[in-house]
C-alpha cells in the first residue's frame, strides 16, 4: 500500500502487467498464470491498477492433486516484483481445497 499519491502513481508506473505475472504451481506440474480482470481493462499504458480481479483455470489433475494434499503455492514473476509463497502452509493448503468442492 502507498498511501503518498506521488509514491502510489510511481509505483503502480512500475508493476505494469503485473496482473500476468501471478502463478499457481501444485509440485510436479507446470505453472498456471492466472486469468486477469474479465470484467474490465484496469491497466493504462502509463499505470496498471491497484486492483486486479484473478482467476486461475486449474487443470482436473492440478485439483485432484490440491484434494489430495499435494503441496502448492503462489508466486508473481514480474520484473519489479517477485515474490512466492511455496509450499503454502498446510492450514492454508487445506482451505484452498476445500474451495475446490
Amino acid at each position: 500500500e502507498y498511501p503518498d499519491v506521488e509514491e502510489r502513481r510511481a509505483a503502480l508506473a512500475k508493476l505494469i502487467g503485473i496482473e500476468n505475472k501471478v502463478w499457481i504451481q501444485v509440485d510436479g506440474q507446470e505453472r498456471t498464470y492466472a486469468v486477469a480482470d474479465e470484467d474490465l481493462e484496469r491497466a493504462t499504458d502509463e499505470k496498471t491498477s491497484s486492483v486486479h480481479f484473478l482467476r486461475f483455470e486449474l487443470t482436473t489433475q492440478a485439483i485432484a492433486a490440491i484434494k489430495n494434499g499435494e503441496n502448492f503455492g503462489f508466486g508473481i514473476d514480474h520484473p519489479e516484483y517477485n515474490e512466492q509463497n511455496y509450499p503454502l502452509a498446510q492450514e492454508i493448503r487445506n482451505s484452498l481445497a476445500t474451495d475446490l468442492n
